[in-house]
């Protein structure tokens, strides 16, 4: 039974939809404390639209706070664990948008640092002035950002030939791939990456589905578009984990929030170890050749190699 506004008023309840209408905005000292934690100034939060001029938090801006302070909390081990503790990281995080990302690890890791450098890689130009005006109006000095695509990152010569740590917080499609690209060219230490959108097996398993439904009961799996959106999706993640570990990674896949923030939720850790993982290759090229993906292997998975004749996977490896 649903309680009276009666009920309300005697269990001490706000009674009825004015008076929700009426409770105070959150503001930084009231509303959920942990997000905040002293890490950040005032200041910064304002500058990044976080906080309004009165110092309040909105119920979007809390969510996107929560999302990139718990992805800043994954990060900061794994510069804490390169040589000298960080204190020279670099780190490049692609598909930077308004660089919330870049601007919370500066201000909570990097303005400490005696050297140590973030680039921002965003293709548009607006958003790299704004990013670029608002880092020389903080005095943070050691960040750079740069209007381009993440492929094109690669070869550019304004960023350094060794990148610590790379991030790619919801980088569409392919740009996750690019990025995994530009880590492995760059001898990354470590890689952050949140996927978005994938599409792109979608399409390819899409294409050969007439013959994989002659050929094998398993593409009833994407038979129907839906099916196909979600599976393409989930091979995609898992062919980038596996890679990965036969590039010398050690991988970790966990939420990055509560499904109630987001729902481009997993989070791919890969930590430099040097230790390739031949089943992993071996594992990789299987899925490829049965899901029919094989034109994938020359752009998103040219490190990986030809399999080798008769390859067949161990499955205790």
């Amino acid at each position: 039974m649903k309680p009276s506004r009666r009920d309300d008023q005697r269990a001490g309840r706000p009674a009825g939809r004015s008076a929700r209408a009426a409770q105070p905005a959150p503001d930084v000292e009231g509303d959920n404390p942990a997000l905040f934690e002293g890490k950040h100034s005032v200041e910064l939060l304002k500058a990044l639209h976080i906080l309004t001029r009165e110092g309040k938090l909105n119920q979007d801006s809390r969510r996107k706070l929560k999302q990139v302070q718990h992805l800043v909390q994954f990060i900061a081990p794994l510069i804490q664990a390169l040589p000298d503790g960080g204190a020279h990281a670099t780190l490049a995080d692609h598909g930077a948008g308004k660089s919330y990302l870049g601007f919370l690890l500066y201000d909570q890791f990097y303005r400490d640092l005696p050297t140590g450098q973030i680039f921002g890689i965003e293709t548009r130009p607006e958003l790299v002035a704004h990013s670029q005006d608002l880092a020389q109006r903080l005095h943070f000095v050691r960040m750079q950002f740069l209007a381009m695509r993440v492929d094109e990152a690669t070869t550019d010569t304004r960023l350094p030939e060794r990148i610590d740590v790379v991030t790619a917080l919801h980088a569409c499609d392919t740009a996750t791939d690019d990025a995994i690209a530009f880590g492995l060219a760059k001898r990354a230490r470590a890689m952050v990456l949140v996927p978005c959108c994938q599409a792109e097996v979608a399409r390819v398993l899409n294409a050969g589905k007439a013959l994989a439904l002659s050929r094998t009961p398993l593409a009833e799996l994407w038979r129907r578009p839906l099916h196909t959106r979600e599976l393409g999706s989930q091979i995609t993640n898992v062919m980038r984990c596996l890679y990965l570990e036969a590039m010398g990674y050690r991988v970790t896949v966990t939420e990055l929030v509560g499904w109630e923030h987001s729902m481009k939720n997993e989070l791919i850790l890969a930590e430099y170890t040097g230790q390739k993982k031949r089943s992993a290759a071996e594992r990789l090229h299987v899925l490829l050749a049965e899901f029919g993906l094989q034109s994938l292997q020359a752009t998103r998975f040219a490190g990986l190699g030809e399999a080798e004749p008769g390859t067949e996977v161990n499955p205790a490896a």
